[in-house]
């Protein structure tokens, strides 16, 4: 009996042509060649009968039946990749991958204990771990689970805070003994320190400080030394004798413990910014997604995380 959908392999390769724009965009992330590519969306085209992509030597576009095709032919898959996901949580152990992307500050204090944990329990997933401060788009870049700070935009993705992160002032011993120690809010300006560039925005991210009255302010530091990219070179630098840096209590904890940092002006904390965590509506995750989130979601990871912050 002739096989019914042996032109699948053509259809993958005309999704991803668009996705990525070109022929040869789409050959280099096939790892094939573009005359294979154009070849492969010829005989696609001879099968259904209908032109679906417009060529010039410089530009691609879908022509109406070529979108009406490509949106029927995503939904297609989508249910195949449904399928599997489900199955992947059928056997008594979980198989399968995921991709995670957070940035430095968690990837490097908070999330390990915990990817550690899962690993034991489920070592026949594979995790591909992205620390980056960048904000990538899972659906797009094939992310199966995001953290993030601060305010989220509405992206039809699932939220859920894992934590609100307190934040404090911290300088090495060292520089408080040749600079001295600030005693208010009004003293930081005589003082060197370390602001952050954010990437998002290329503006230095304020200092969320309460003032004695039980205030909120967004203090803006300024220095003639910036950091942009990762947020914890404010840190390596302040733990240099460089100046004063604002970070979160679970990265400056251990330091100051140690006696590489000290917190100054204690009485301005009360302050903190918000981790979430990010991912696709439940029907499109895999068993193994499910069981990482129920592990960074648990009254049990929520309750070690508050432990580990600086009384």
């Amino acid at each position: 009996m002739p096989r019914r959908f042996d032109h699948l392999n053509d259809v993958e390769v005309f999704a991803t042509t668009v996705d990525h724009g070109s022929l040869t965009a789409a050959a280099v992330a096939l790892g094939t060649t573009a005359s294979v590519v154009s070849r492969a969306i010829a005989r696609l085209e001879a099968r259904l009968g209908v032109q679906l992509l417009r060529r010039t030597t410089r530009s691609l576009s879908l022509t109406d039946a070529g979108r009406l095709y490509l949106d029927q032919s995503r939904a297609a898959f989508a249910l195949i990749d449904d399928a599997e996901r489900a199955l992947q949580g059928q056997g008594e152990e979980l198989t399968g991958s995921l991709r995670i992307s957070v940035p430095t500050t968690y990837g490097h204090y908070r999330l390990p204990a915990m990817l550690a944990r899962f690993a034991r329990l489920h070592p026949r997933v594979q995790i591909d771990l992205s620390i980056s401060n960048r904000n990538v788009d899972l659906a797009a870049e094939g992310y199966d689970l995001a953290i993030r700070l601060g305010a989220l935009p509405d992206s039809g993705l699932v939220a859920r805070k894992l934590e609100d992160a307190p934040m404090c002032l911290v300088a090495a011993p060292s520089y408080l003994r040749d600079a001295g120690t600030p005693r208010t809010i009004a003293d930081l300006s005589r003082h060197a320190c370390l602001p952050f560039v954010m990437p998002s925005t290329g503006r230095i991210a304020p200092w969320i400080l309460r003032d004695e009255q039980g205030r909120d302010i967004d203090w803006m530091p300024a220095s003639s030394l910036r950091v942009s990219d990762d947020v914890l070179g404010v840190v390596s630098l302040a733990e240099q004798g460089a100046g004063v840096c604002q970070t979160y209590d679970f990265i400056a904890e251990d330091r100051i413990r140690q006696g590489r940092l000290v917190e100054v002006l204690r009485e301005t904390r009360g302050r903190s910014r918000p981790f979430s965590l990010l991912y696709a509506p439940h029907r499109r995750l895999s068993a193994a997604a499910r069981a990482l989130i129920e592990m960074l979601t648990a009254d049990d990871a929520g309750a070690a995380i508050a432990a580990s912050t600086v009384r």
